[in-house]
């Protein structure tokens, strides 16, 4: 047999589908997994790695991540995949759009994406993909374009665009979004969103469950109305007035609207983006009820399984939807371990100190929304899940198999033969206390920050190449773009 070119013995592997680790060597050829045996033989191996009885999960596929929303797209290809690597990500998916942030500019995109090439090419250490948000009807047009051309197999929708800003006041929509003076951001655009989505569908039939809609659920008009409310009564303060100015049943009626267009429009492959509360997950489990034809997916994200409006550090944990109050923290917990939720992502989206902050610093409303996290969303889940009753293998369904599976990458999710070399190394029983300064996200602060975690990614390999060695990024940027659907 032709010898391995990497060979990692005394490890125990984690598997989706099997709540315990197995006690396997992992065997690698040409970055795809080649074998999985317990004492592989490392005779002639290229490399040989002593995992030191530590855990190997599948290496993260985090679905929800931004990219050059408030850095230049380059700089953040570079940068936040170095943190992607920490936390044993090994393919991120990035939202991204034509308007402000980003590329900041507008136009068609069949000349914006490729200056995305461009700007990514050759700068990351981790494999990643890009969901586009069309934002107008030539936009919509543009899918089938976008599927066969560029292997973009999932889209999306910002709900609460056309009639609030994004960091919490009203913005003008023809200016923030750079869409025709003549159009309109709303929900009859969503509507034609959901058909192109889905004639899409039917155009690429052999793609047709690959294909899927994200959308964020949050309602513009009552947002409006609750911002001005928080501000004139002047009672809160801080991340509880954020929580408080765009409250959790805007995300249910907005996840109810999504689920009826849906309905209408005959698009079953919905995906329900970063959910934060109670009632936004009984919206959406009721949807799913008067809806059984359309295929919802729930996800979730770190930050609002691992802090609250009291528990984060500072105005930095400002983001869309917002941090809530503990008992709907307790409330994802609760549906993570009911089997309702999908999948865990970090929405991870780096914004600087210099960037975040504004005149006066202690205002919520001037703050910018999103912060980084990838670096913590596998230890995390792991640290929070574990302790609750939540196994190694559902661990590695919710961060790998299951976004993997939904976005169209079958060559990733799962440490099995024949699929990329993807896992990180994990000890399951190192605590350490989060730092910012630790980080190797260009981000100077974290939300996170004095949290005791249990979990630590010591290593991570990307198709069988080490990026992460005792903590530390190792060799060059060595990530490629994903042209979905991938195939084994």
């Amino acid at each position: 047999m032709e010898p391995f070119d990497l060979v990692v013995t005394n490890v125990r592997v984690v598997r989706h589908d099997q709540a315990e680790p197995a006690a396997l060597d992992i065997g690698v050829r040409d970055g795809r997994i080649a074998a999985l045996a317990p004492h592989l033989d490392p005779t002639g191996a290229k490399s040989v790695v002593d995992a030191g009885g530590k855990l190997a999960f599948p290496g993260v596929v985090d679905a929800h991540q931004h990219w050059g929303i408030y850095h230049p797209l380059a700089e953040d290809a570079a940068t936040e995949s170095r943190a992607c690597a920490q936390g044993g990500v090994t393919s991120a998916l990035n939202y991204i759009r034509t308007g402000q942030y980003y590329l900041n500019r507008g136009g068609p995109y069949r000349e914006f994406f490729p200056e995305v090439h461009r700007a990514t090419d050759q700068k990351s250490y981790v494999d990643f993909a890009f969901h586009v948000a069309p934002m107008t009807t030539e936009h919509i047009d543009e899918i089938p374009e976008l599927i066969r051309d560029h292997g973009v197999t999932s889209f999306k929708i910002f709900m609460f665009y056309g009639g609030h800003g994004l960091h919490g006041r009203s913005a003008d929509q023809s200016s923030f979004l750079m869409i025709p003076p003549d159009a309109r951001y709303d929900y009859a655009h969503f509507e034609f969103v959901m058909r192109g989505v889905q004639a899409a569908r039917e155009q690429f039939p052999e793609l047709a469950d690959e294909i899927s809609l994200s959308l964020h659920c949050e309602t513009a008009e009552i947002m409006r109305a609750y911002t001005r409310l928080v501000e004139e009564d002047g009672s809160l303060k801080g991340l509880a007035a954020y929580s408080a100015s765009r409250p959790p049943h805007s995300e249910g009626l907005a996840v109810t609207i999504a689920a009826y267009l849906a309905h209408e429009t005959g698009l079953p492959t919905i995906n329900l983006l970063h959910l934060t509360s109670a009632k936004a997950v009984d919206a959406a489990l009721r949807m799913a009820q008067a809806f059984p034809h359309v295929d919802f997916r729930r996800e979730v994200t770190i930050g609002h399984l691992l802090a609250d409006i009291d528990t984060a550090y500072g105005l930095g944990g400002k983001v869309n939807p917002p941090l809530r109050p503990r008992e709907d923290v307790e409330a994802l917990w609760g549906h993570m371990l009911d089997g309702a939720i999908d999948w865990v992502v970090s929405d991870h989206a780096c914004c600087r100190a210099e960037v975040k902050f504004g005149e006066p610093k202690d205002d919520i409303f001037v703050a910018k929304s999103g912060f980084g996290g990838a670096e913590y969303l596998l230890p995390g889940l792991i640290s929070e899940g574990v302790k609750r009753g939540l196994s190694y293998g559902r661990v590695a369904e919710l961060t790998s198999w299951a976004p993997a599976r939904r976005f169209g990458l079958a060559t990733k999710g799962a440490i099995a033969e024949g699929l990329d070399a993807d896992f990180c190394l994990v000890d399951p029983n190192h605590t350490w206390t989060v730092r910012a300064q630790d980080s190797l996200s260009t981000q100077e602060y974290t939300p996170f920050e004095g949290m005791e975690l249990t979990a630590k990614v010591t290593d991570t390999f990307l198709r069988g190449e080490q990026i992460l060695r005792a903590g530390n990024v190792v060799g060059q940027p060595r990530g490629r773009y994903l042209a979905r659907p991938t195939r084994p």
